[in-house]
């Protein structure tokens, strides 16, 4: 889980959804650039609306990438 402790409201909302544990493979390791870029930018920008917007686009790509990984119509690979 992403250290947000202290942190604005939005970026603590938006922070719970970069978690990747659950997610089988190859989605968790997908998941978990998006969780480590969140993480940086977290610990380096303040809290401010530029903020919760890049986390919250980043989060949209994050979802698009993971989607990317899904097996192809109940298929056992990668698309």
């Amino acid at each position: 889980m992403l250290d947000v402790t202290g942190r604005h409201p939005a970026t603590v909302h938006l922070a719970r959804f970069f978690t990747f544990d659950h997610l089988p493979e190859p989605m968790r390791t997908i998941s978990a650039y998006s969780y480590h870029l969140a993480e940086a930018m977290i610990r380096e920008l303040p809290d401010g609306t530029e903020l919760t917007t890049g986390l919250r686009k980043l989060l949209e790509g994050k979802d698009c990438f993971v989607r990317a990984a899904l097996p192809p119509d109940g298929e056992g690979g990668a698309a």
